[in-house]
């Protein structure tokens, strides 16, 4: 497993991510505070508080190629 931060600042941001997330044969959670939303529903996402970073959870170790895809939304 990976943790990295991330930062979804807009609409559009928060579409993109979960189209490339939605590509992945691995799970992926995203967790703000107490709260964990897997990282392809769009609906989670936006019941997060996306003014602060947000902590992703990779539930993979062969994850390079996606990280490199993720680079946009890393902190």
């Amino acid at each position: 497993m990976k943790t990295v931060t991330i930062m979804l600042s807009s609409i559009d941001d928060v579409k993109n991510f979960v189209n490339l997330v939605s590509k992945c044969d691995f799970d992926v959670d995203l967790v703000s505070g107490r709260y964990v939303v897997d990282a392809k529903s769009i609906m989670g996402i936006f019941s997060l508080d996306l003014s602060k970073a947000i902590e992703m959870q990779i539930h993979s170790d062969d994850c390079d190629a996606f990280m490199e895809e993720l680079k946009p939304y890393l902190q």
